[in-house]
């Protein structure tokens, strides 16, 4: 068991089993590819974040609330809790349906990803599993708006379930932080500002950036704007956003305050050879900053050690795998330097 000397991370939202598969190349329609090898692990950004900090280490509580199924996933999800450390204890079992799953199919070469997603009991998930009451927490992390049925619809009030459920953890006290999903979708713009007047903390992508602000962040070449990166940071902030909102893309990670502080931070420059997969990248730099927060960290500090839990998440196909203690993390940017922009 774990010594607990701080108030503990919470973090909510989709539990998922990420069945990864290494292929030789993404297929146009009717082609074939060949699956050159496969393993299943965690996703889900509260799975993903608090596996990430348990590996790294961190001494304080951790604790996930979520909708699984009654079937062997479900059993894989509360066992590795049990192993990590995680109370599971508020993630609850959903009759007649599957624990939700996501084949991720990365190409090789490039490790780029592509998602094919069964909902499954996170659709069930609804504002019924978020009692903050007793909740003694620092932070509650939320995730992924867009990717929950039932915290997305809206209601009466104008509002998100989503959104009431950000705006309840808020009034607890707790520091909340959310992040999305990169949907192909219009959504963007009539689901996630509802939310943002309840959150301290936004985590988004370049893609997702783009969606709500229109602003290009990568060119069609890959070439990245940090400039542009800063100008939709300031503009989502304008949403709504409490303290800070935090682009990151590959190259690195853009964050903007609330009171105008602006921060850049590259990103470890990996050796290819090193890069076995992107799959939960963006949780493990969440899980990263998150971490720093907790501990009381300036968030240069924390935005460092997210992108080198990131780097570190990128040895192994899987999400969490290759995540190592906090410390040694740090360490892959002292080795392998950072990106130039």
């Amino acid at each position: 068991m774990k010594e607990i000397t701080t108030m503990g991370i919470l973090a909510g939202g989709n539990w998922i089993i990420d069945n990864v598969k290494i292929v030789d190349v993404y297929p146009k329609e009717e082609k074939l590819a060949n699956i050159l090898r496969e393993s299943n692990s965690n996703g889900g950004a509260p799975y993903s974040v608090l596996k990430a900090i348990s590996k790294m280490g961190f001494q304080f509580s951790l604790k996930g609330i979520g909708a699984i199924g009654n079937d062997d996933k479900g059993e894989y999800i509360l066992n590795e809790c049990k192993e990590l450390g995680i109370d599971s204890s508020l993630i609850r079992k959903v009759e007649k349906t599957n624990t939700s799953y996501t084949d991720v199919m990365t190409v090789q070469s490039t490790g780029k990803r592509t998602f094919f997603h069964s909902r499954g009991a996170n659709a069930f998930l609804d504002e019924s599993y978020f009692n903050f009451s007793d909740c003694k927490a620092k932070i509650f992390h939320l995730g992924y708006l867009l990717l929950l049925d039932q915290l997305d619809a809206l209601g009466a009030d104008g509002l998100t379930g989503g959104a009431r459920v950000l705006r309840d953890a808020s009034h607890t006290g707790m520091i909340t932080s959310t992040d999305l999903v990169s949907e192909q979708s219009d959504r963007f713009k009539s689901v996630i500002p509802l939310a943002l007047q309840f959150v301290d903390i936004l985590f988004v992508n370049e893609f997702e950036a783009e969606m709500l602000t229109n602003i290009e962040i990568c060119d069609q070449h890959g070439n990245y704007s940090i400039s542009n990166a800063f100008k939709a940071a300031d503009f989502i902030l304008n949403l709504g956003v409490k303290r800070w909102v935090i682009i990151h893309f590959p190259k690195g990670c853009v964050a903007i305050h609330k009171n105008g502080e602006k921060l850049f931070q590259p990103s470890v420059k990996m050796p290819l050879d090193r890069i076995k997969g992107t799959v939960g990248a963006g949780d493990a730099f969440a899980a990263g900053v998150l971490a720093g927060i907790h501990e009381d960290w300036v968030m240069e500090k924390s935005l460092l050690l997210g992108v080198n839990v990131a780097a570190a998440s990128l040895m192994d196909p899987s999400s969490s795998e290759s995540i190592l203690p906090w410390q040694e993390c740090l360490k892959l940017g002292d080795n392998f330097g950072y990106n130039s922009h």
